[in-house]
């Protein structure tokens, strides 16, 4: 069962095509990385998965919920990690999490057993009650991850989650996803420009240049047809080795007063 399905969609910006015409879908309980250079039309297209941004043409679909007719339905669907930190420093983890739950209208019978099964999940109940200014960025990011899974999302998208992060927290960071994708059967939908993070944990890959799908597969078929030893080397190899511009990357703030009609 296909839990995203992206037919023909196209995002225009005037006359210049952002995005041209990309179909690919994702498994339910998959493990996806979208990959691209900056400025290839990633950004655009998780903007239109996570309904800020509306498709000029084509469909859609999240959980079986097209995002243009039933967007309340869609956002409910699924939690996210933006690349920039969104949780709130002045308040402690625990009432990070109560708000998040009252914002998508959790009971409180139910949030409340929920939010510490979470937070031990990413060792933070021991510290349910400190101020999350004096967290570690890992720590934030673990929040965060609990934060977006409060509602029972069926996806979770994560927009480099790992950036800035030294290596030893990486790697806990994907052992809490995993055993988040395995408890949970959720779908992780992810972004990241550390190539061998993609070949690691993804169990398909779909690289975006130029506003088009130019591959897509498991990382095993992406490294044969381009004959490379590793990920980065075929990603280089499909979409060229020149720099690009940087992406302004997905807005925080944007998406939440979009959610809550602010």
């Amino acid at each position: 069962m296909n839990i995203i399905e992206v037919k023909d969609a196209t995002k225009k910006f005037g006359d210049f095509t952002a995005v041209n015409n990309i179909t690919f879908s994702v498994k339910q309980g998959e493990n996806f990385a979208f990959l691209g250079p900056n400025g290839a039309g990633k950004t655009t297209s998780i903007k239109m998965l996570t309904t800020l941004l509306e498709p000029t043409s084509g469909s859609v679909v999240l959980n079986g919920f097209d995002v243009i007719k039933y967007p309340d339905e869609a956002r409910h669907s699924f939690g996210i990690v933006f690349q920039d930190p969104s949780v709130d420093t002045e308040m402690t983890a625990y009432e990070n999490m109560e708000l998040h739950a009252v914002m998508y209208a959790v009971p409180k019978s139910v949030y409340k057993p929920r939010i510490q099964e979470l937070l031990e999940l990413v060792d933070l109940w021991d510290r349910k009650d400190s101020l999350v200014k004096d967290f570690s960025g890992g720590m934030k990011r673990r929040l965060e991850i609990a934060r977006g899974l409060l509602h029972h999302p069926k996806v979770l998208f994560l927009d480099e989650p790992t950036l800035g992060l030294d290596p030893q927290t990486r790697n806990h960071m994907w052992s809490y996803i995993k055993n988040l994708n395995q408890k949970e059967g959720l779908t992780v939908f992810f972004t990241t420009h550390y190539m061998e993070e993609a070949d690691k944990n993804a169990d398909r890959v779909a690289i975006i240049d130029q506003g088009v799908i130019v591959a897509s597969g498991t990382p095993a078929e992406l490294k044969e047809s381009t004959k490379s030893a590793t990920l980065e080397d075929a990603f280089l190899e499909l979409t060229g080795k020149h720099i690009r511009e940087e992406s302004t990357g997905m807005d925080a703030k944007r998406l939440t007063n979009r959610m809550w009609g602010r």
